[in-house]
Formats: structure tokens, C-alpha cells, sequence
């Protein structure tokens, strides 16, 4: 419960909201700021964190035409527009370019640059996310997080306001229970000005992963840590916390909070329940991390040196000034329950039936007699007929599985090598056997939507949503609209990645 003091300072609030006619539920920055720890930095793509706040929450490019459109919540205080951002990228690609700060403070979040590690775009800066990637529903109103595969990353590395040196912050997260992995590393918060590390001490950032290297929990993770650099920390000293729990709830709010040789771990199901404290107590006793040395930029899906070799979904978070009170923050995970995050459909104008056979047809001029099929474990396009050799058909059939990663999507098994699935391998996709490893549950998972050239359905990879099954001199990859690899070329990427799904030839 909030203390007596800032029950009255809410009241205020409420009551001031009443008066202009502008009566909406508090938001997390509002209980924040209720408790004397004001939010500086408030980031979303789902909702607003201010009862009052109107403005952008993000920012996206579609790559029809490299035009940006900013998506501001519905009504002040309310959820994303979703169906203005659905419009503007109809018939196209969109990548959020911008995750606005709604603190009023400046602290957007864009495209992270080059540091200790290099992006995997030309210039060495990182990826963008897809706008689609991560459709959520709250209070029943669609929205979308931000899906955030390997190189993928967002920064502010000239901030305001955030807390520098050993002065005290806090800090949530919602994330995706079940999107992570074990690189290095899934990060939200406070990191170095330079993208480079900086020494021990000079990170305060959730961290969300399995991964084992510096720290874990119990059980086999994920776990929230906290990344303090060249260290993720689960307790007081390196190693393993017991009392730092796994956590695979469908939405997760992670809780960081740090001030002088004093630090807190807190975490919950971001749609039911309550918070508890995982660890709370002085600073790990390992060299140089007493006192801290924060920077104070902002990091989103990397590390301090832009580490990027790790995936998850963010849905909203927020840095604040000061170290806030259990009871704050227990106010704002009550805020978030309310808000009654849960999951949509990830697949949009096409109808599959599990156990059905299927075939998929080319739509580039010059190419409709194509169809996918395998030669050996590469997955290429061949011409395919009715006069077609009984083995050809057999490898261009495919039987529709639930996603083995996210049964909310599909996987498509050979029909002549039952067991064997296409799945994607350096982009590139091939057949391969199903060894029951998460990353070829990953790989081998992919989201029918509407054919972006109009015709039949484009066939998005789950875990690099901005990816699509895409024919390029007859071999298939997943490709992205524009990029680095020459499959990427945008020149007639709408057709290359549409297909007409049809029974199967066998």
C-alpha cells in the first residue's frame, strides 16, 4: 500500500484530473511520481504511462517508401492507435525507428550505433524491430511490443536526467516470459555514454536471459538479474542466488532499483498477482562495485558495449529518480495487472489446418509454375506439375504442424522425410531433423499474414520478424526488406515473399 502521504498526494491527482474533465487511471509515472521518485524516462509502444499523456509513444517506417509516421495512444492516458499503425503499413514492411520518452525529458530511444560490438547493418549500427512482431491485446484494444531478435538493438547515449555516479534510480520492465535466450545480453536501462565497457560498475540494467556466465538462479531460468557490467548478478556476490526464481509467466514485470551499497531485485506476472523481492541488501562484494560509477545512457536489447546477441519482447518501461518504496512500486505492478496485458492472434489472412498438406506457389512473374519443395536438406524452388515425378511432388508438399515454438503459428514438416522441418540457418533455409533444441523450435517456426504483393500469404520467421520466406535465384531465405545480404534487395521483395498456399501435391 502506498503510504498515508502518498495516498494524499494521489487524491490530489485525482482530484486535479476531475476538475479539467480529464478523469483517467493513474499511470505508473503518476503513482511514481506520487511517491517522490518521478519517472525521467518512460518508454512504451503499447500504452501511455501518464494519465495525461497524449503525445507519440513510437515511430515507424515503412519500406514502401522510407516514410515515418509517429503512433500516439487513442486518448490520453489510453492504449497505441494500432489500427492507425495497421493502416500506414498495409501492403508493406514497417520497423519501429523511435520509442518516444514520455517523461517530457527527451530520452527517445533509436537505432543503436556501433560500440564494443558492431551492428549487423552496413554502417555497424543495429537492427530495427519489426512493427508487427509483437501484437498484445490490453483491456481487449490491440497494440504491439517490440520483438526483438539478435541484433536488434535501441539507445540514448546523451541523456537526461538519468542517474549518474552512485545516485540512487529505479526501474521496471514488461517482457515477454518466453522470448529469451542465453546471449548476451536482453538489457533495459542504465549503461555507458561511450556503447563501449567501461569498467565494473558503470551498468545498472535489468537483465532478462538464462544466461550463466556471471550469474543464475534457481531452477534453469530465465532469471532477472541485473547487469552491473562484467557481471550479471542474481544476489549479493557472482554465482548462483536460490532465492532468484525462474520466471516464464507470459508477461514478466522486472524490477531493478539501486542506490548507495543498497540494491533490490523484484519481479512478478505482469497479468495477475503481486511482486516479490528476490534479493534486497548491500552491493556484491566483488571489486568495484561499490560505489557505483553509472553512466547514465539508456540501453534497450544490448549490453553497456552493445552486446547483441540476445533476443526478447519489451512492452513498456521506465527509470526513475531516486530509489522507490516497495509500496510504489507495488502500485504501479497493480497498474499493470489492470491494464490486463494478453496475447493476440500472430497470423493474419490465411487459414491453416494442422495435419493438412500443402504446397506453396511462387507469384513473381515468370516464376508461378515454382513451387517449394527440397533437393537433400536445401530448400529451393522447382517447377512442379501435374506430369511431375511422384518424388518431386512428394518434396514440394508440406504438412502443417502447430509452431514449435509458438503454436499460435506453424511449422511445416517434409512430407517425403517425416521428422524433418524447414527451418532458417544463417537466413538461409534448408530441411532439417527435429533434434528438440529450443533453437530449432525457433528457427523452424514461422507467421502466415496477407500477401504483401496482394496475393496469397508472405510467411513471417517468429524469431526475426522482420524476415520472410523469399525465393532469390530459385534457393529460399528469409529476407528482410532492404539490408546487407543480396537477398535483401527491396527490387521486387513483395512478390518473392507472397505465396498461394494450396493442397499438396502428396
Amino acid at each position: 500500500m502506498l503510504s498515508r502521504r502518498s495516498f494524499e498526494r494521489f487524491c490530489v491527482l485525482v482530484l486535479s484530473l476531475a476538475a479539467t474533465g480529464k478523469l483517467v487511471e493513474a499511470g505508473p509515472c503518476d503513482i511514481y511520481a506520487s511517491g517522490n521518485t518521478p519517472c525521467i524516462a518512460a518508454h512504451s509502444t503499447t500504452r501511455a504511462l501518464y494519465s495525461a499523456y497524449t503525445g507519440a509513444l513510437y515511430q515507424v517506417k515503412r519500406g514502401s517508401d522510407d516514410t515515418t509516421t509517429d503512433i500516439s495512444p487513442l486518448s490520453a492516458g489510453g492504449v497505441a492507435n494500432a489500427a492507425a499503425q495497421d493502416k500506414f503499413c498495409s501492403s508493406t514492411t514497417c520497423l519501429i525507428t523511435i520509442i518516444y520518452d514520455q517523461s517530457g525529458r527527451g530520452n527517445h530511444l533509436k537505432q543503436a550505433p556501433p560500440g564494443g560490438f558492431k551492428g549487423p547493418e552496413a554502417n555497424g549500427y543495429d537492427n530495427l524491430a519489426s512493427a508487427i512482431g509483437a501484437p498484445v491485446t490490453l483491456n481487449g484494444q490491440k497494440a504491439y511490443g517490440v520483438f526483438m531478435s539478435p541484433g536488434t538493438g535501441y539507445s540514448n547515449n546523451a541523456p537526461s536526467g538519468t542517474a549518474t555516479g552512485d545516485v540512487a534510480e529505479g526501474m521496471y520492465a514488461v517482457l515477454d516470459g518466453t522470448h529469451y535466450n542465453g546471449a548476451c545480453c536482453f538489457d533495459y536501462g542504465n549503461a555507458e555514454i561511450s556503447s563501449t565497457d567501461t569498467g565494473n560498475s558503470h551498468m545498472e540494467a535489468i537483465y532478462y536471459g538464462d544466461n550463466t556466465g556471471w550469474g543464475s538462479g534457481a531452477g534453469s531460468g530465465p532469471w532477472i538479474m541485473a547487469d552491473l557490467e562484467n557481471g550479471l548478478f542474481s544476489g549479493s556476490g557472482s554465482g548462483n542466488n536460490a532465492g532468484d526464481p525462474s520466471l516464464s509467466y507470459r508477461f514478466v514485470n522486472a524490477v531493478l532499483k539501486g542506490g548507495p551499497n543498497l540494491w533490490a531485485i523484484r519481479g512478478g506476472n505482469a497479468a495477475s498477482g503481486s511482486l516479490s523481492t528476490y534479493y534486497s541488501g548491500a552491493r556484491p562484494s566483488a571489486s568495484g562495485y561499490n560505489p557505483m560509477s553509472k553512466e547514465g545512457a539508456i540501453i534497450l536489447g544490448i549490453g553497456g558495449d552493445n552486446s547483441n546477441g540476445a533476443q526478447g519482447t519489451f512492452y513498456e518501461g521506465v527509470m526513475t529518480s531516486g530509489y522507490p518504496t516497495d509500496a510504489t512500486e507495488n502500485s504501479v505492478q497493480a497498474n499493470i495487472v489492470a491494464a490486463k496485458y494478453a496475447t493476440t492472434s500472430l497470423t493474419s489472412g490465411t487459414a491453416l489446418t494442422v495435419g493438412s498438406s500443402i504446397s506453396l506457389q511462387a507469384t513473381t512473374s515468370s516464376y508461378t509454375t515454382r513451387y517449394i519443395a527440397h533437393t537433400g536438406t536445401a530448400i529451393d524452388t522447382q517447377v512442379v506439375s501435374s506430369s511431375s515425378t511422384t518424388a518431386l511432388k512428394q518434396q514440394a508438399s508440406w504438412t502443417v504442424r502447430a509452431g514449435l515454438a509458438n503454436s499460435a503459428c506453424f511449422s511445416f514438416e517434409s512430407v517425403d522425410t517425416p521428422g524433418s522441418f524447414i527451418r532458417h540457418s544463417n537466413f538461409a533455409l534448408m530441411l532439417a531433423a527435429n533434434d528438440g533444441t529450443k533453437l530449432l523450435y525457433e528457427d523452424a517456426t514461422f507467421c502466415p499474414q496477407s500477401g504483401l504483393n496482394g496475393q496469397g500469404s508472405s510467411i513471417r520467421s517468429w524469431s526475426y520478424p522482420t524476415r520472410y520466406f523469399r525465393h532469390y535465384e530459385n534457393l529460399l531465405y528469409i529476407g528482410s526488406n532492404g539490408g546487407v545480404n543480396t537477398f535483401d534487395s527491396a527490387t521486387s521483395f513483395n512478390d518473392d515473399v507472397s505465396w498461394v498456399i494450396s493442397a499438396g501435391f502428396a
